[in-house]
């Protein structure tokens, strides 16, 4: 007898479900993205501007939740979409302006992580972050909610090869600057060009050898000593800003 794949009861990679007022409202709002149904409270429906074409389930807090992973914090309103199209590194470095900040993320697979980095990417300006395809998160309902709206707004370009990728960068003009906790220069010591990349490592692990050979410096954050290291969207906040006002 045929077996019949069940579809996730929270949604899939193919078909992510998102929760959440700001999450929902920026996937809406994004011309980009294709809502497939919507599920809602009568009071946040009114909130939302859905697509005449998108079916609505009206649903109570309750059912709503048995949508989600447990205590996600739903907020009255999910969604199901298809994932975004993919994005080009090279459309991205083209189009850059000449005073360009750009993320680089090495293995950074926490989709709460990856959401926040994103949220901060979108505060700063940044033209986008780059991600090595097999050691990234996928859309998630977690990670858009840990973004706030700005997977919509970041453009996001996934590669084969990180190495091959920051050369590209380089080439393209990208002061390419890898944070690691034991580097002995300060990060404000490593930037000076206008199109800065930096480039953020694992928790634990940090950047690897060979992406540490494609940066054109290593520096740290200069944080106090009662603190061995930042969590990672942490770090990426403090990088940014840094880098905005150098």
């Amino acid at each position: 007898m045929a077996r019949h794949k069940r579809s996730h009861p929270h949604g899939s990679p193919n078909r992510p479900r998102m929760w959440g007022k700001h999450a929902v409202a920026a996937a809406l709002d994004n011309p980009e993205r294709k809502v497939l149904r919507a599920w809602a409270t009568q009071e946040t429906a009114g909130l939302m501007q859905f697509p005449k074409d998108v079916p609505v389930t009206f649903a109570d807090v309750a059912d709503l939740g048995r949508l989600v992973p447990h205590d996600a914090p739903h907020q009255g309103v999910v969604i199901e979409v298809e994932p975004l199209e993919d994005i080009w590194l090279g459309d991205i470095i083209s189009s850059a302006p000449e005073q360009a900040l750009l993320l680089v993320l090495d293995q950074v697979t926490d989709p709460h992580n990856v959401g926040a980095i994103l949220r901060s990417a979108a505060a700063f300006g940044a033209v986008g972050i780059v991600t090595q395809d097999r050691h990234s998160p996928p859309e998630s309902g977690a990670l858009a909610k840990a973004a706030s709206g700005a997977l919509e707004r970041v453009p996001w370009a996934r590669v084969v090869n990180l190495a091959r990728a920051l050369d590209e960068i380089g080439e393209a003009g990208f002061w390419r600057v890898g944070l690691a906790g034991e580097a002995e220069m300060d990060l404000k010591d490593a930037l000076g060009p206008a199109r800065v990349a930096l480039v953020l490592g694992a928790e634990g692990p940090g950047l690897r050898p060979n992406t540490r050979e494609h940066c054109d410096a290593v520096a740290r954050l200069p944080i106090s000593a009662a603190i061995e290291s930042l969590n990672v969207s942490n770090a990426a906040a403090v990088a940014l800003y840094a880098a905005s006002i150098a």
